[in-house]
């Protein structure tokens, strides 16, 4: 219904899409509701401006682009779809600036609110939602009125499933582990450009298997650690920090390939640290938001694995791609030479991007 209307289709890939969006629906036993949209202002912003009667094309920081999204909640409301039995409930938006600061989890950026409080309609005993702004999974957090709290994950500008008012029920274990393991793989293939690369950089460095899995047996187990231990708050390191690394060790890992082709301890190592980084940037995805938490521990390792499915894939692709010319003479010159200096320089690229984003 919604997916081939959505304006963000046009905006310019994150860092991690899927923590762009959050979702938290709330019912009360009075028969109201509360629905808060969370985003990034300045995407949120991206997304809504061309959307309005009269867009500007200024520039917007700070306050002044806090004011605007205030002057902006009319066109939000006609983005957003609040059903009710299949019926359309008319939404009037408030908007609640990102607060100052880190916040509570310095490893997300700061989020701004658009909320949106009513009544459901007499009688109305099933809820779905959509949001056409959106254009990459998000978490729907419902919190019926007896307190029963369920994590939904909405696929986009799509409407929602339906869900019963009364009686809200916690999904399987199954839909969890396939969930979270689609949720895993996407996030590398095809989103995850930033930990493609790196990947591709990983296997550029030899012609041999050995070295290829070294590494990504390195990598793998250290962003295992961390995301265990951010997700459950032992660790944290704000995404501003964590996202302009992530970049710089794709340029790392690019810029060495130039220099050598055999797996030194120190590339072992540096790989198992970038590894770390990496872990942090994808609890960003993961955050409180998105897990539930009848089956957080489920979620967290089937989205692992599913990450580990998307490595793999890249590692395969490569293989079937330019592995066949491994071999040959010329494929240093031609093959590892030029890909590894263009990953380089989108590494480097970013890293300024994100380092001046801040």
């Amino acid at each position: 219904m919604l997916a081939s209307a959505s304006p963000a289709a046009a905006l310019g890939p994150a860092p991690h899409d899927l923590d762009r969006t959050h979702v938290d629906v709330r019912f009360y036993p009075d028969g109201t509701f509360q629905i808060d949209v969370l985003n990034p202002p300045d995407w949120l912003l991206d997304a809504l401006e061309p959307l309005s009667p009269n867009p500007s094309a200024t520039l917007l920081e700070g306050e002044a682009r806090e004011r605007r999204l205030a002057e902006l909640t009319g066109t939000f409301a006609e983005w957003v779809w609040m059903m009710f039995d299949g019926t359309r409930i008319e939404a009037f938006p408030e908007y609640l600036p990102a607060p100052p600061g880190p916040g509570t989890d310095p490893s997300r950026p700061p989020m701004g609110t658009m909320r949106m409080r009513g009544a459901a309609p007499p009688g109305a005993t099933r809820f779905s939602f959509a949001y056409g702004i959106a254009n990459d999974p998000y978490p729907m957090l419902i919190t019926a009125g007896d307190g029963t709290l369920i994590t939904h994950w909405v696929g986009g500008p799509v409407e929602s499933d339906a869900f019963d008012i009364a009686a809200l029920t916690p999904p399987s274990r199954w839909s969890v582990i396939l969930t979270y393991l689609k949720l895993g793989f996407t996030h590398i293939l095809p989103k995850g450009l930033d930990h493609i690369l790196f990947v591709i950089g990983i296997y550029l460095l030899s012609t041999r298997l050995q070295p290829i899995l070294a590494q990504v047996t390195a990598f793998t187990l250290a962003h295992t650690i961390t995301l265990g231990l951010t997700i459950f708050g032992i660790l944290s390191l704000r995404s501003s920090i964590v996202e302009p690394l992530i970049a710089l060790s794709i340029a790392y890992v690019a810029v060495e390939n130039l220099f050598t082709s055999k797996l030194k301890p120190w590339r072992l190592a540096l790989v198992f640290g970038f590894g770390l980084l990496h872990g942090m940037g994808f609890a960003g995805v993961l955050s409180e938001l998105g897990l539930p938490r009848s089956e957080r521990l489920t979620g967290l390792l089937s989205f692992n694995l599913g990450v580990e499915g998307g490595q793999l894939a890249i590692i395969a692709g490569m293989f079937l791609t330019v592995g066949w010319f491994r071999h040959r003479p010329w494929y240093r010159a031609r093959v590892v030479v030029p890909i590894s200096l263009a990953i380089a320089v989108v590494g480097l690229y970013w890293t300024v991007t994100r380092s001046a984003r801040g």
